[in-house]
């Protein structure tokens, strides 16, 4: 496929530090939207603050890059006003599940029609290398230089409780698995999150010692394991391994037309007419007191 045709060339070179993973989430969600013969003017990307956030400013989309924690909840606009576009979210762990987590739990509960991508790399990358909900305990941040002592969020699991419709987690060690992922999140009618891991060298990599970012790549495809595969193994065995695959894929009704369906019941009932037109008022204030 043509990458270029839907990237932002003069936006070109990417900001991400050498042996992140998040140009190759990129090329998985374009692959995936490239075989779903999805137009540009048909997706809409939205997000939040951080590395993965900057994706918005890559990609020759309806594009919208907003403020930290937020993007679910402009993109939940965008779905209600204009239903009929495919509405992504990028973000990443500390953008979702922290500043942005209750937005998280109630776009899942909601179960609207938006489909998540969540770059997990267990630090906030850009912003100073503070500790996320996702940093592991023991590790070190620069929030928490003697090492995390709180327990993390399993992102996945979380967006599974809250009422998600599908449920996948990834990694970029294995980037035609992600493609699936997100290809089957973007079909799927209702709230759908992809969880990706992705190693960052530079802000959690230095601080841990982990090393150089294909050590860490090497470290990453070591340690996770197939959810068909994990269901075999033991709790020992699955101590320190991160298990991906689809773990939720499930139908149930969708929020923006359950809306709609509430407020034609309700317009019905109160017997209202249909809602006009808008009319645009002139852009010189002089002309606007002959417009009735």
């Amino acid at each position: 496929m043509d990458y270029e045709h839907y990237l932002r060339q003069d936006k070109m070179p990417l900001i991400w530090c050498p042996g992140c993973g998040h140009g190759i989430i990129l090329k998985a969600m374009l692959r995936a939207i490239d075989k779903l013969e999805l137009s540009k003017d048909e997706v809409v990307m939205v997000s939040g603050i951080g590395c993965s956030s900057r994706a918005t400013g890559y990609v020759d989309f309806n594009t919208l890059h907003t403020t930290h924690g937020r993007p679910l909840a402009f993109a939940t606009g965008i779905k209600l006003s204009r239903p009929e576009l495919t509405v992504m979210v990028v973000t990443g762990d500390g953008d979702a599940t922290a500043i942005g987590g209750n937005h998280f739990i109630h776009a899942a509960r909601r179960n609207i029609d938006i489909t998540v991508v969540l770059y997990n790399n267990w630090i906030y990358g850009m912003t100073g290398g503070q500790a996320s909900p996702t940093t592991p305990a023991g590790a070190r941040a620069t929030t928490a230089p003697f090492g995390v002592t709180e327990n993390t969020f399993d992102i996945s699991a979380l967006a599974a409780a809250a009422g998600a419709s599908y449920v996948a987690r990834g990694s970029v060690t294995e980037p035609v698995k992600l493609d699936r992922y997100i290809r089957r999140g973007l079909q799927k009618k209702g709230f759908a999150l992809i969880e990706a891991f992705t190693p960052c060298p530079t802000s959690y990599g230095r601080q841990n010692k982990q090393g150089t970012g294909a050590d860490m790549m090497t470290w990453l495809k070591e340690h996770t394991v197939d959810a068909r595969r994990a269901g075999k193994m033991s709790a020992e065995e699955l101590a320190d391994k991160l298990v991906t695959g689809v773990l939720v894929d499930v139908d149930k009704p969708e929020f923006c037309e359950g809306y709609s369906r509430t407020i034609e019941w309700a317009r019905e009932r109160a017997r209202l007419p249909a809602l006009p037109e808008c009319e645009l008022l002139p852009a010189d204030p002089a002309e606007r007191g002959a417009v009735r």
